[in-house]
């Protein structure tokens, strides 16, 4: 204990010296902006100024690289609380409740209990990185392609479980985009699938124009459709601070948030994404009220935002202690060590303590710096709600097709953006979860290079699933939730039959009376 203090005590002697201050503050601020702009999102974020970095030491570097990350984390939330139009794909969840709070007029209490839970979970995550890094690093490494495939299975089961909803329609959507992410080309064979002569389709189908689509433009058609427009809003300066009703209903979906964005954040895949999903669910389940959600439920804000900004966090464990990117984001980062001669794995603590500590020393200065700019700028967010909403709407379309063309250059995701915008208004309609459909769009290319790469371990014998112990359990955790979701469906058609019984008794006694 006394060691690693001392090793954190160096570590912000680093943190906190002129120039890595500077590059963090500056990392967090382009990384805010980076998160509120429509489909723009981390990984590009990071790709683009990763070349600006090729002047830098390796600390300075990789703490401006962090600083993009966990500040296009806490961005995400503005445009999704504000206009219901996903920052990045992370912030999804936070779409349903927090512009439901908005159209309460409570978009300030949102903004600011994502801002706060954001550096609650954030710090939180960074002790546990800081502590436990090496412990769960070696869990992880257990994981063959066997235990990812049951764990996606399950994944997608918890979630349809905890939605509260119909699970054969929330399953349904997931089936749906499992699908269809299997448009592209296959990664184990090289064959161009189900693309119908359109060469932008190598890389399948992109998340976010389906989530700009499903969430930012489906809510415009919506609103274009009703007879009467919703009221503009114009907030009051004492309206932007939380209750304390909302903060009590907020402490433990942040608690909750956290704890299962850490872990989550150290298995490969799109950690940042699935923890939100995650969270939404299970705070969703274990509400006393459950029909508040989607209507404006503070802790659909709380949880989500929280799991996501601790995933963060969890995501560097396999990066830092085995040199083992979790997913897309770390393995930029992960090229970006290795361009500046940087080694990343188990000997990176004690070659260069420097560089680990500072990193971990940055990223506390970090989440302090986006408090900081976050809170103040909240009055500031919730003013776009007085712009008129014949003006409002037209420059959030602009901004949706902006943003969806700059990802790829490509005129197809426009069109993707459009198709599912249409889609999600009709499955609207017929109230229909648009949510799980942008995470069977996620899960759909890990699921199935999962499932090929251990069938093949096995020469095409499925009892792997069952021979390996930790996939076999996940897998009938997954049954036993089938067969919960199946109980309501029984029960029901017995009361029917009881019902029917209960009636025709009556009826007989009747006709026997003289």
């Amino acid at each position: 204990m006394v060691e690693t203090l001392q090793d954190l005590y160096l570590g912000f002697s680093v943190a906190l010296s002129p120039s890595v201050l500077l590059y963090a503050f500056v990392g967090c601020v382009i990384g805010t902006l980076v998160g509120m702009l429509p489909g723009v999102g981390p990984l590009a974020g990071i790709s683009l100024l990763l070349p600006a970095t090729f002047g830098l030491n390796a600390t300075t570097a990789i703490v401006l690289l962090a600083g993009i990350y966990y500040g296009a984390m806490y961005g995400g939330s503005t445009t999704s609380i504000l206009m219901r139009i996903p920052g990045e794909a992370a912030s999804v969840m936070t779409c349903i409740d927090g512009y439901a709070m908005t159209r309460k007029g409570r978009a300030g209490p949102a903004l600011a209990i994502a801002a706060v839970g954001s550096y609650i979970a954030g710090t939180v995550s960074i002790v546990g990185l800081m502590f436990l890094a090496p412990l769960l690093a070696s869990f992880a490494l257990r994981f063959g392609p066997p235990e990812y495939f049951a764990l996606l299975i399950l994944g997608l089961l918890v979630l349809a479980y905890m939605s509260g909803g119909s699970m054969p329609k929330a399953l349904a959507m997931a089936a749906l985009w499992l699908l269809l992410g299997m448009i592209g080309i296959d990664t184990m064979t090289g064959f161009f699938r189900f693309h119908y002569g359109l060469v932008e389709l190598g890389d399948g189908i992109g998340v976010v124009p389906v989530a700009v689509g499903l969430f930012g433009l489906s809510e415009i058609l919506l609103t274009a459709g009703q007879a009467t427009p919703p009221a503009v809003m114009k907030p009051r300066l004492r309206e932007l601070l939380p209750s304390r009703q909302e903060w009590r209903e907020s402490a433990w979906p942040i608690g909750r948030g956290t704890v299962l964005g850490f872990l989550i954040g150290i298995i490969p895949g799109s950690a940042h994404i699935i923890s939100s999903f995650v969270s939404y669910a299970v705070e969703r389940r274990l509400s006393r009220h459950p029909e508040r959600f989607g209507q404006g439920a503070v802790e659909g804000v709380a949880g989500p935002e929280s799991a996501n900004n601790s995933a963060t966090s969890g995501a560097f464990v396999p990066m830092l202690a085995l040199g083992v990117p979790s997913g897309p984001i770390p393995a930029v980062m992960l090229a970006a060590m290795m361009v500046h001669g940087i080694s990343p794995g188990p000997l990176l603590i004690k070659q260069q303590p420097e560089l680990f500590w500072g990193f971990i020393a940055s990223m506390y200065v970090g989440n302090v710096v986006l408090l900081i700019l976050n809170l103040p700028l909240v009055g500031l967010f919730v003013n776009l709600l007085r712009i008129p909403y014949p003006l409002l709407y037209p420059a959030i379309l602009v901004f949706c097709v902006l943003g969806v063309y700059a990802v790829n250059g490509s005129v197809v995701d426009v069109w993707i953006m459009a198709a599912t915008g249409a889609l999600g208004y009709l499955l609207r309609k017929f109230e229909f979860e648009t949510a799980p459909i942008v995470l069977g769009l996620v899960l759909a290319p890990m699921l199935e290079m999962s499932l090929r790469q251990s069938l093949a371990m096995s020469n095409g014998d499925y009892a792997i699933f069952i021979n390996r112990p930790i996939a076999a359990v996940m897998l009938l955790v997954g049954l036993a939730l089938l067969l919960l979701s199946l109980r309501p469906l029984l029960t029901g058609r017995l009361d029917w039959r009881r019902r029917l019984g209960g009636q025709a008794q009556p009826t007989l006694a009747e006709e026997k009376r003289p």
